[in-house]
């Protein structure tokens, strides 16, 4: 029997491991564990009881103020110590470009243990942006033994970089396996916004542009320019509500709270669940972020997406036509979300139902290959 150690640590790697590590637990032949290393603690746990994911090793390296280096040297020891005197599996699947990704993919190598890389092969070769995740995928490119690439472009990323191909199965992406399997099951908003205007906005049919902002490299003049160009925007469009659960990093918090605080029709909301933060997704106009789920999550629903980034290591839902760069440029973002507007047919091509990271099966493909 195959043993498979299924670890992450943070709310974007939970969602998009949690559909995986349901069927790994019903998958015969394979004796199947869950680590988490608790980078995210009160957001992963979220995601553990939406899913209903009982974690076997919980690392719990979460502290207030800590840096990259300070998270990475308790991931790297706690694994290691979780191999030398809990559990030591046959593979070790790790999810995208988190730090949690890069030191248990590098302690497992240290511990001859083969470790499975999800969402292998994203590339925007720029190694500064999106930092550290870039170099963190890039690395755990040349640890890994299998990588499950989400789409043919990221296999060829792999394959330039001298990857064998009998190593990379390109199955689709997990979100969206984890997106349908809760968009399925959803009819309202939760308890926990019912107190927030987004449900007044969903029931009175008010259109609204939804935020997400959280990017190291956006921190200073990025954020003030991405906020400027809300409140120009909220201000020509009186008839459009715009909608941000901020993110709770003080270095977000402060320019929006400064600069869109006082406006009638921008809402600054708490984070959402993400359960919640889907059905959000279902109703809105538009979405605007910086994130780099949402860019996959978001065409499966329908809705254009503005990037505030100026790169990207999805460029084939940009290829698609559903997703657009405007970087964290006031201009460029005025620009987007406006031209999406007034632009009706613009915008109605960009909402047509077309997702180039799959049908919601990459979980069914990771799950053969390792039956294998």
């Amino acid at each position: 029997m195959k043993k498979i150690l299924t670890v992450f640590g943070t709310r974007p790697e939970a969602i998009k491991m949690a559909v995986l590590a349901l069927e790994l637990n019903n998958t015969s032949n394979i004796e199947h564990k869950i680590c988490v290393t608790a980078q995210h603690r009160e957001m992963l746990d979220q995601v553990l009881e939406l899913f209903d994911l009982k974690p076997d090793f919980d690392l719990d390296v979460m502290q207030h103020g800590q840096d990259l280096t300070d998270v990475s040297v308790k991931v790297l020891s706690g694994m290691r110590d979780l191999f030398r005197n809990q559990w030591k599996p046959d593979l070790v699947l790790v999810h995208g470009d988190t730090s949690t990704c890069f030191n248990t993919a590098l302690a497992a190598f240290y511990a001859s243990i083969e470790v499975g890389h999800v969402e292998a092969g994203l590339r925007t070769g720029n190694m500064q942006s999106p930092f550290p995740e870039e170099a963190n995928r890039v690395l755990v490119s040349k640890l890994a033994n299998i990588h499950f690439a989400p789409t043919e472009t990221n296999k060829n990323n792999l394959l330039k970089e001298g990857i064998a191909e009998d190593k990379i199965v390109v199955t689709g992406n997990t979100v969206i396996d984890s997106l349908l399997y809760i968009s399925n099951q959803l009819s309202d908003f939760s308890k926990n916004v019912k107190d927030t205007v987004l449900p007044l906005l969903v029931e009175q049919h008010k259109k609204y542009i939804l935020i997400t902002g959280h990017r190291r490299e956006n921190f200073g003049d990025g954020f003030i320019q991405i906020c400027e160009a809300i409140k120009e925007l909220a201000l020509a469009n009186t008839d459009f509500h715009f909608v941000y659960p901020v993110h709770l990093n003080p270095n977000v918090q402060k320019p929006v709270k400064q600069i869109l605080g006082a406006l009638n029709n921008v809402h600054l909301i708490a984070p959402l669940e993400y359960p919640d933060f889907v059905y959000a997704m279902k109703h809105c106009y538009l979405l605007l972020t910086d994130s780099g789920g949402v860019q996959e999550e978001a065409p499966s629903l329908g809705k254009p997406v503005l990037v505030m980034r100026n790169t990207t290591e999805r460029p084939e839902a940009v290829t698609a036509g559903t997703v657009q760069l405007v970087g964290a440029n006031k201009e460029n973002i005025v620009n987007g979300v406006q031209q999406l507007i007034d632009d009706k047919p613009l915008y109605k091509n960009m909402t047509r139902l077309h997702n180039p990271y799959g049908d919601g099966n990459a979980v069914g493909k990771i799950i053969d290959f390792l039956k294998l």
